[in-house]
């Protein structure tokens, strides 16, 4: 069984950096897709950014363009999202998501696999 696994997070000034960590496993992940959704309170929960494995793909939300980036280390089955220029609105709870696809779907139905989700609170 698939296994998210997530670390990092906190509470960070506006215009600071965190990087989150998501370490899989219980898969062949060279065939999935990995994202990062996230939930502020009364909101929906959201894409942020989403990655092949193979790294052939790579998306982001348009309100975290060139601040996010999402990576991998294949070597530790690990997905980051390092976190740049960080803004009150950034604040929400993060999760990480996998599902075996070509595809990096955008869409919460769209992925089986879910980490247990790590708060990000940034202060203004």
């Amino acid at each position: 069984q698939v296994q998210l696994v997530q670390s990092g997070g906190g509470l960070v000034r506006a215009g600071g950096s965190l990087t989150l960590s998501c370490a899989a496993s219980g898969g062949a992940f060279s065939t999935y897709a990995m994202a990062w959704f996230r939930q502020a309170p009364g909101k929906e929960r959201e894409f942020v950014a989403g990655i092949r494995w193979s790294g052939a793909r790579i998306l982001y939300a348009d309100s975290v363009k060139g601040r996010f980036t999402i990576s991998k280390d294949n070597a530790k089955d690990t997905v980051y999202l390092e976190m740049n220029s960080l803004k009150p609105e950034d604040t929400a709870v993060y999760y990480c998501a996998a599902d075996r696809t070509w595809e990096v779907p955008m869409s919460v139905k769209s992925y089986s696999f879910w980490g247990q989700g790590t708060q990000v609170t940034v202060s203004s």
